[in-house]
Parts: structure tokens; sequence; C-alpha cells
């Protein structure tokens, strides 16, 4: 194995599986929506 495979094989993208419990992301997200939804209502836009 190259030194080049070996670097490619150990790289990742980053993604959900790499940091926090799965569990504070839905939270975090459904918090966003929420606020996003008030924003919008409160500024009349729906």
């Amino acid at each position: 194995m190259t030194a080049h495979s070996a670097t490619a094989a150990r790289t990742r993208t980053g993604g959900p599986e790499d940091h926090g419990p799965k569990v504070l992301e839905q939270v975090a997200g459904w918090t966003l929506v929420a606020v996003i939804a008030m924003l919008v209502t409160q500024l009349g836009l729906l």
C-alpha cells in the first residue's frame, strides 16, 4: 500500500457520525425550524 492510498483510505468527509449524539442534532434542527417559522409569521410573510 502506498502512502497516497493509505491517506485516501483514512480521509473522512465529516458527517453526522463524526460529532455529537444524533438526538442533539434532531433537537437542534427542529428548534431551528420552529424559530424560522416564528420569524416568518411575525414578519407577516405567511
